[in-house]
């Protein structure tokens, strides 16, 4: 290098550092404020959040069976239809059911005439009690295997035992069924529950009542709202984790049972938190620091570091609404020294 650029060098060397010193006693003098960028603290919505994952299921949902075994006479429905609680859905051959009633209800009829002959001859002194307890003793026995044959008879009916919609039927008219074959499932749809689990450590502070926020891989872009109505009394000893369970409305009937569920559980908000830009924090230590601007200077600040939701991060103590905050330029500044905040249009520039 040849001694002029090394001269030239050390030229613009001294200027940098020589406009340094002088920017330094402007400052000391009043006559100097570094720009900087800076944020006014508003109080706003903060949440403490868990997410998980879990299954839509149905509010209420069967599988419609029969309990006794019989030929299918009449499917009585459409499959995928909505049906309301009472409603025939299929009919089973009830000849045999029926005869049984009516064999039943003749015995019945013949040991109460026994019974009413035992009683009258009783009263007239030509009875005796041991016949008139016989006979009341059949009648008991006679009107039982009536109950009992319209019980059988009524088994031949199957109904919807709650409003819901139907599923894909599984048999067909003319099908002999036993006990507990499967004919057509039956949900109710109006709300789903939603189970999951979260970590153990979360334990104390879930409620019944939080709300819950849910998003489907089915409905990209779209969440849906419920609420936790349940909560296991157990911990599981393998996961180490919480059973929740909660309801989500359904009432434009777009969710369907088994729709796998990110779910994000609100442990509990605070409308008036106070959050700053992580950029605004100076670590020092174990401690947290801002500059914070008062009057055109800065002032250096402990706060007390909160919960962190993104890009921000909460400050329990240290700061209010209003406050103004350094958030960016704190290598150039230190505690007191004069500044002047660039217009927020300048901001990120």
């Amino acid at each position: 290098m040849s001694v002029r650029s090394r001269s030239t060098r050390n030229l613009l060397c001294g200027g940098i550092l020589l406009l340094g010193a002088v920017q330094s006693a402007a400052q000391e003098q009043g006559g100097f404020a570094l720009p900087v960028e800076a944020e006014t603290l508003e109080a706003g919505l903060l949440e403490w959040k868990v997410e998980a994952v879990g299954d839509l299921r149905a509010n209420e949902s069967i599988v419609l069976r029969p309990e006794i075994d019989g030929r299918i006479t009449a499917i009585e429905f459409r499959e995928g239809e909505r049906v309301t609680r009472g409603e025939v859905l299929v009919r089973l051959d009830e000849s045999i059911y029926n005869a049984e009633l009516l064999q039943a209800e003749a015995r019945l009829a013949l040991g109460q005439t026994n019974y009413t002959r035992a009683n009258s001859l009783k009263k007239q002194g030509y009875g005796s009690d041991q016949e008139k307890d016989r006979t009341a003793s059949e009648l008991r026995v006679n009107r039982a295997e009536v109950a009992l044959a319209q019980a059988r008879l009524a088994k031949t009916r199957l109904l919807a035992p709650f409003d819901g919609v139907l599923g894909l039927r599984k048999v067909s008219e003319g099908d002999y069924v036993q006990p507990g074959t499967d004919l057509v499932s039956l949900l109710d749809l109006s709300v789903l529950k939603v189970d999951f689990r979260i970590p153990e450590i979360h334990v104390s502070r879930v409620r019944v009542g939080q709300l819950i926020r849910v998003t489907l891989d089915a409905y990209p872009g779209k969440h849906f709202e419920g609420r936790v109505y349940a909560i296991d009394p157990q911990v599981d000893l393998n996961g180490r984790s919480l059973l929740l369970r909660a309801r989500i409305p359904n009432e434009e009937g777009v969710l369907r049972a088994g729709l796998f569920a990110r779910v994000e559980l609100v442990l509990a908000s605070d409308h008036e938190a106070i959050t700053v830009p992580e950029t605004a924090l100076v670590p020092q230590g174990d401690k947290q620091f801002v500059y914070k601007v008062v009057d055109g200077k800065v002032v250096w600040t402990e706060v007390e570091r909160g919960l962190r939701q993104g890009r921000r991060v909460e400050v329990r103590q240290g700061l209010k609404a209003g406050d103004q905050v350094v958030t960016a330029g704190h290598l150039k500044i230190h505690d007191g020294m004069a500044v002047t905040v660039l217009p927020a249009k300048a901001k990120g520039s």
